[in-house]
């Protein structure tokens, strides 16, 4: 007995020196890591106060530590920044729904400014500025070297000032320069209309407006259609939005579902994660759902996109979206500043993550670019082809009554009409399409 309690005596006093070994170094690590801090933290005083003294012109201390503390925060990522409190009081505006300026989304690639897309019917949008271009020279001066904060600045002006910028498009062998007129932006973040049978929500951002618009507009399209009866599916055009707030995006995921998971963020530790689920409900009562995405959607446009995809409850139509699958948290300083830190990245519910791949769309359909007015006018015109009920003394149907005639001519109508959509949005006619052939196969059993 003495032996045994004498060997487990031994185990423990060899097990604390065991640990006390290995402990050892590691504690020693640490404090080498924190004396590395500090060293370096010495170093940035010891520049600052250089700068300070001996710089050939005085400059601002505090834009000196704002410069400093914004390129700590973009050697991060691209969607790390710090915001003074003139920029953190401007993004509430734009999270309210209403700023000026052009009326694009822009990230920055290769140091020159890039859009993520323009904002419907803003003055960016209407002078043709499109997702994916690149912005190289604001009023002929260039934006390479610039941060994105400045480079944004640099287009900020006066309502009803005009800007040219310098825009670099793939396909076009050279840069060109674009006028636009700064304006009052004020987002209307959900259109709705009716084509045909179906139910068109254009969806231009994701502010805390948009499911509220969203759910209005549903309902009233629905009701002035006849009811739920006379429509046969939803199209969600999340083309060019940029995406917004992620509880947004989630409600509108959710307006659509009736259970499951709609997205899950995962942070830097396994407790930061956080999944969000769908509750009862739809408020399209199971109708068919068309999602159309391109290069221009981002963010919160892919949650909801990689979400009804998911559940298969939607099919998604269009080009690869942005890829961005990243969130980030808006953190307030004591200086009326802000913060903005990518803290988490984010999975649709088959726990795929959309970062730098985007989502891909089940059907790819690209948009044909735009032609020039000049091209339009030299198009023959299409002359109508002649059929037999234009010839002289042709026989009468007379296996059908006047009603089914008339019902026969109102589709045929409709299907020209359907035509016509394609000249002007290709895209949105053919998700229209998909939605007519999948009412024809009728309701599942």
């Amino acid at each position: 007995m003495k032996k045994f309690l004498m060997a487990a005596a031994g185990g423990t006093v060899a097990g604390v020196l065991a640990t006390t070994q290995i402990a050892a170094p590691l504690l020693a690590q640490e404090a080498a890591k924190t004396e590395n801090v500090y060293e370096q933290l010495d170093l940035f005083g010891d520049i600052f106060e250089r700068i300070r003294a001996q710089y050939v012109e005085e400059v601002d201390s505090g834009e000196l530590i704002e410069a400093a503390i914004d390129g700590m925060l973009t050697s991060l990522d691209p969607h790390s920044s710090y915001l003074s409190p003139k920029d953190a009081a401007k993004m509430r505006e734009q999270t309210r729904g209403e700023f000026g300026g052009l009326g694009i989304e822009v990230t920055q690639e290769e140091g020159f400014v890039k859009v993520v897309s323009p904002i419907d019917g803003t003055p960016a949008d209407e002078a043709g500025i499109e997702a994916g271009d690149f912005i190289t020279h604001v009023n002929g001066e260039s934006l390479l070297g610039l941060v994105l904060d400045e480079a944004v600045e640099l287009m900020r002006g006066p309502v009803g000032s005009e800007i040219v910028i310098t825009v670099v498009r793939e396909g076009e062998s050279e840069p060109f320069d674009v006028s636009i007129v700064r304006d009052t932006i004020e987002l209307t973040v959900v259109r709705s209309r009716t084509e045909g049978d179906s139910v068109v929500l254009r969806l231009s951002t994701f502010n805390d407006q948009t499911y509220p618009k969203l759910e209005e507009q549903l309902k009233e399209k629905v009701e002035t259609a006849g009811g739920m009866d006379a429509i046969n599916g939803f199209v969600i055009d999340l083309r060019n939005n940029p995406g917004g707030l992620l509880t947004q995006a989630i409600k509108v995921s959710d307006a659509f579902l009736d259970e499951g998971e709609i997205v899950s963020t995962r942070g830097r530790e396994a407790d930061d994660g956080e999944r969000f689920n769908a509750k009862l409900g739809d408020l399209a009562e199971g109708k068919p759902i068309v999602v159309l995405i391109n290069g221009g959607s981002a963010s919160a446009s892919e949650i909801v996109a990689g979400a009804l995809q998911d559940h298969r409850r939607a099919i998604v139509i269009g080009t690869k979206s942005f890829g961005k699958g990243s969130v980030q948290t808006v953190m307030p300083l004591r200086s009326e500043g802000a913060m903005r830190l990518t803290t988490a990245r984010y999975y649709t519910p088959s726990g795929r993550s959309i970062q730098s791949l985007g989502v891909s769309p089940d059907i790819v359909v690209a948009q044909p670019p735009r032609r020039a007015e000049s091209e339009e006018e030299e198009d023959t015109p299409v002359r109508r082809s002649r059929s037999e009920a234009d010839l002289r003394g042709s026989l009468n149907n007379d296996s059908l009554t006047e009603d089914e005639v008339n019902q026969i001519m109102e589709d045929r109508e409709k299907a020209e009409e359907a035509a016509e959509l394609r000249e002007e949005d290709y895209q949105l006619a053919y998700a229209i399409d998909i939605l007519k052939g999948l009412s024809a196969l009728g309701p599942k059993e």
